[in-house]
């Protein structure tokens, strides 16, 4: 009986194996036809980003970076990432603890509202903050009269960028928590541990790659957020400008070195988010195949 069970077991993976192979040729080609696509829109825009960068010399590049607006553009870009990333973290928790632990009415309608931000236009979110900020509203008005800047500042910035990169933490964790449920928990619980250590102690560890690559990605999102910042920034020179918005403006003023280098900065930081993002789906995979066993 274990011998039919152990040949029909064979049988059955040497079928899925041949389904599952195409002939040489055709393999060949769909890896050429990648390997081609990924080189063309990703290899050698980032390869002319570096070469345009660097076309005038190392001295005039750094120059380029040296300069204030530059350096203000970067400080802010990495202040509003920091902020916002960090606001991200915490409502992702909450949310995803919310929907992945508890059963309550407008669950569905909840999961449906994180997804918000990836349906709608980046330039729509920022038209909302106007309206809802801008000296026409009540509430900007209010603002207004006790000197609480939002829009053109840094308040209106963050909460752009907060907007459209609410969902990566939480639809990172959703699923995880999911999947995890909550005898872990319960078990912690029953022992005479709080909520609180619960969580630090049982829950904490089992998300930790999958919260560290949501906010990996929120991260790298909020440095490159352009259409909704654009809307709400105002483009005071020195001030609310991030790098993607001084990119624009260096490339619009015929600064093509300058507006590259800075573009270059970019550039490098979305390789080595591609870099960590590789090694934290490695670690993602290991720890799925730990608990499988």
């Amino acid at each position: 009986m274990a011998e039919a069970e152990s040949a029909r077991a064979v049988r059955a993976c040497e079928a899925r194996n041949d389904a599952l192979t195409e002939p040489r040729l055709v393999r060949l080609g769909i890896i050429a036809l990648a390997v081609a696509f990924l080189t063309v829109f990703i290899v050698l825009p980032l390869v002319l980003v570096f070469a345009q960068a660097f076309r005038e010399g190392i001295a005039a590049y750094i120059a380029a970076l040296a300069d204030p607006e530059a350096q203000s553009a970067v400080v802010l870009t990495l202040t509003v990432a920091a902020i916002s990333v960090g606001l991200n973290l915490v409502f992702g928790l909450v949310m995803a603890w919310a929907i992945a632990k508890f059963e309550f009415a407008g669950r569905t309608l909840l999961i449906s509202l994180i997804d918000l931000p990836f349906s709608v236009s980046p330039v729509i979110a920022g038209l909302v903050f106007v309206l809802l900020f801008g000296a026409q509203s009540a509430l900007g008005a209010w603002l207004i009269a006790r000197d609480i800047p939002i829009l053109f500042a840094l308040p209106g910035i963050v909460l752009a960028t907060t907007f459209v990169t609410f969902p990566f933490v939480a639809r990172e964790l959703i699923p995880l928590m999911l999947q995890q449920g909550t005898q872990e928990e319960e078990a912690a619980i029953s022992l005479g541990a709080s909520g609180w250590r619960a969580f630090v102690r049982v829950t904490l560890p089992n998300i930790k790659w999958g919260l560290i690559y949501g906010i990996l990605l929120c991260n790298a999102r909020a440095m490159g957020e352009f259409g909704a910042v654009s809307v709400v920034s105002g483009h005071i020179r020195g001030e609310t400008n991030t790098m993607p918005l001084l990119v624009e403006i260096l490339y619009n003023e015929y600064q093509i070195m300058a507006a590259f280098a800075v573009a270059s900065l970019l550039a490098l930081l979305a390789v080595v988010t591609l870099v960590v993002k590789a090694v934290l789906e490695r670690r993602l995979a290991e720890g799925r195949r730990q608990r499988d066993h």
